[in-house]
């Protein structure tokens, strides 16, 4: 959606070839997620995890919102993020009344039908353009949302057909909010996608819209899974320098759990701070100021943002922030490149505004010369009549690693590797922009390194694939007429169903004849979660094979890296189990940590992780 000025300031190489296997996610007892959060992870990098399926079908679609409502052709609403659990069941909220009111629907991934729904009693924050509703998925299968009061519901055994209920529980403590639910659902309200870190401690932002009986004030909350809370509030976390947390801003997580990285801002967001908290008790690590790299004011956290922070497997952090002054910098704002104490750890990228940036494997983009081992991909448009903006949107591939001119100011920015443009004439900008193209309507895209490519969705109604070794769009699907609209995500699911919304629906987009489930008794390439997982010591992986043939089982690292090759020989079909006692290749302990277990195939990949305790 594009922005105009507001009154007030608002838009808009070996290691690398195995990470996107290596960040396969958690696979737990019950309903074990493959896309938990906003993202995909707590990491936000927005990877898939199998092979997805070609854009040639919209196998089912349903309705995100029963009342939008519409600006002109515009639709200004921040709709979150389907979930997808393992068992393969979509888990989305929904948006029932005209501006308030929402449930959560969990539907059957093959054909759509419904499961199970849950009513929530969450209101939202004052806003401009309507925030997101962000549940989380714990590896243990629960589903968290918002509820009223800054509290969260929570159910599970997400995969079975049959009525759901609701466990409330609230961060300042269940028996507070029992004693006067008036008051604390008039003043309180979740603002941010809900993430969940490897134990199942959730983490959000709260807004404190009025005063409440604990004079609880705007904060960061976690809530873990024996329904102990703690907070702390934006000023202590900050120093005082800000005072909200970013409306819409997902919390992310280090890889190892330890620190939480969330955007802050001030009254009228002139302010903008990153903060990284330790998980353990939400101290204060570190307070990053996120400085225009041109005018090197304060970068602006704006509440029509849904920028999240993102965390590369090298630890660094990077957060979209709009420019300052705002239209400087034709209201693209900047990608910021950050090491993890949130010091400036490179040249940013040249477009910020509302987007989280996905990680690329350098091997996803066949022909790469560089030397970073990851690349990032972004939204890249460049606004028709916005601080020189001509309306020639496009999306990115770039290297945080290197750097060139930016193409429309003078700053130095990260090199694009790839750029394409939107296909799609805006006829509304033309002919005063001869070149304008209908917009990305993204703010987080699925990455799939093992077709090479991007699924992106466009303002013009149409679901993408970018493929990044022919830098063509070599797939698309018509889901709606088309709508200018706030950014929405994509999803891939287990089975490598995609998941869009356009115009207040969800589509379900894959295969011409849909997904063929193995028949029965036939065994399928798998690899079960580890037992036990967390472990101190030792763990077993079980794998299954299809048919007899050559099989790889290996344990990496977070950055890709092989630390132990447990199997590597020919296996008949069905069940294997393989040991792994905790160490490396040469027989040294390893560190306490997350790793991944991946089995390769068939031509296939497909992994689990790992967290080894000490």
């Amino acid at each position: 959606m594009t922005l105009t000025a507001p009154s007030h300031p608002h838009p808009a190489r070996a290691a690398a070839r195995l990470l996107g296997f290596a960040l396969a996610l958690v696979a737990a007892t019950d309903a074990r997620a493959a896309w938990t959060t906003y993202a995909g992870n707590a990491q936000h990098t927005a990877l898939a995890t199998v092979a997805t399926q070609p854009l040639q079908q919209i196998h089912w679609q349903a309705p995100v919102d029963l009342q939008p409502q519409y600006s002109g052709n515009d639709l200004l609403i921040h709709y979150g993020s389907p979930l997808v659990t393992d068992g393969n069941t979509v888990v989305f909220p929904v948006k029932v009344g005209a501006f308030d009111t929402f449930r959560v629907e969990a539907r059957r991934a093959l054909d759509g039908s419904l499961k199970w729904q849950l009513d929530t009693d969450y209101t939202l924050p004052p806003h401009d353009w309507t925030p997101s509703v962000g549940p989380t998925i714990t590896p243990a299968g629960r589903c968290y949302f918002p509820g009223a009061g800054g509290t969260l519901l929570w159910t599970d055994q997400l995969d079975a057909q049959a009525p759901h209920t609701a466990t409330r529980v609230a961060f300042f403590g269940n028996a507070a909010y029992a004693g006067n639910p008036v008051a604390f659902n008039f003043s309180l309200r979740v603002c941010t996608p809900l993430t969940s870190d490897a134990n199942g401690t959730v983490y959000f932002g709260v807004r404190a819209v009025s005063g409440n009986p604990l004079a609880i004030p705007d904060c960061i909350a976690a809530v873990d899974a024996n329904g102990n809370g703690r907070f702390v509030s934006v000023s202590a976390a900050s120093g005082g320098q800000t005072s909200l947390v970013g409306l819409n801003c997902a919390p992310a997580l280090s890889a190892d759990g330890s620190t939480l990285y969330i955007g802050t801002n001030g009254a009228g967001s002139q302010v903008g701070r990153l903060l990284a908290l330790a998980t353990s008790d939400l101290s204060t690590r570190h307070v990053g100021a996120i400085a225009d790299p041109l005018s090197s004011l304060s970068g602006n956290v704006l509440e029509d943002a849904t920028s999240s922070p993102m965390v590369a497997p090298d630890g660094k952090v990077y957060y979209g922030v709009i420019e300052n002054p705002f239209g400087s910098h034709g209201s693209r704002g900047w990608l910021l490149q950050l090491d993890a104490t949130l010091a400036p750890a490179g040249v940013p990228g040249a477009f910020g505004w509302d987007d989280t940036p996905s990680l690329v494997p350098a091997a996803a983009v066949p022909g790469y010369a560089g030397s970073s081992p990851y690349l990032l991909m972004s939204k890249y448009n460049y606004y028709a009549g916005i601080g020189g903006g001509d309306g020639t949107n496009r999306i990115a591939v770039l290297d945080p690693g290197a750097s060139q001119l930016d193409a429309h100011s003078s700053a130095t920015v990260m090199k694009e590797i790839r750029t394409i443009l939107g296909p799609t004439p805006d006829l509304d900008a033309r002919p005063t922009f001869p070149d304008a193209v209908r917009e990305w309507c993204i703010n987080t895209a699925t990455v799939d390194p093992f077709t090479h490519s991007v699924l992106a969705g466009s303002e013009d109604g149409v679901l993408y694939r970018w493929d990044l070794a022919t830098n063509s769009f070599s797939e698309s699907i018509v889901l709606t007429a088309g709508v200018g609209e706030a950014y929405t995500p994509t999803v891939a699911g287990p089975d490598g169903q995609v998941y869009a919304i356009n115009n207040a629906t969800l589509f379900a987009v894959g295969t011409e004849n849909g997904v063929v489930p193995p028949g029965p008794g036939m065994p399928v390439l798998a690899l079960a979660p580890a037992r036990p997982n967390p472990f101190p010591g030792a763990t077993t992986l079980r794998f299954t094979l299809a048919h007899a043939g050559r099989a790889r089982l290996e344990v990496l690292d977070v950055s890709g890296q092989r630390v132990a090759l447990l199997f590597d020989d020919t296996a008949s079909a069905g069940e294997h189990a393989v040991r792994w006692d905790g160490r490396d290749a040469n027989g040294l302990p390893r560190p306490a940590g997350m790793y991944f277990g991946q089995l390769s195939a068939d031509g296939q990949r497909i992994g689990t992780k790992l967290l080894l305790v000490r």
